[in-house]
């Protein structure tokens, strides 16, 4: 009986040491999760790093278009206060001097010959 008992006992111990010998990986399986973690962190690494350039970009963008608004918005106002005015003669002298170039008589006109 007492022989039975032993033999149970380690039968039991040669039960747990194989169930433990299958959970270990092998040192191979261990360098290639540790390879495969560390390029997994980079690629996140390098993703967020992306993510905030391109942010920054759209962020110059949108400041760039705001800034377009503002002057559209301006020029806007300038039309709109020509077109409600009841005087025909302010108008006719802005299509006048912008767009056929005239002046007033004794006005002297410098225009910027730099741009291109």
């Amino acid at each position: 009986m007492v022989n039975d008992a032993y033999r149970a006992y380690k039968d039991k111990q040669k039960k747990a040491n194989r169930i433990k010998k299958n959970k270990t990986s092998s040192p191979l399986l261990n360098f290639f999760m540790l390879i495969s973690s560390a390029v997994f962190i980079i690629y996140c690494i390098y993703s967020i790093i992306d993510t905030n350039v391109e942010i920054a970009e759209k962020k110059n963008e949108l400041n760039e278009l705001n800034d377009k608004i503002l002057l559209l918005e301006l020029e806007n106002e300038e039309y709109e206060s020509i077109l409600y005015e009841d005087d025909d003669r302010k108008y006719k002298e802005f299509i006048a001097i912008e767009n056929l170039g005239y002046a007033y008589p004794n006005e002297r006109r410098f225009y910027d010959t730099t741009r291109n």
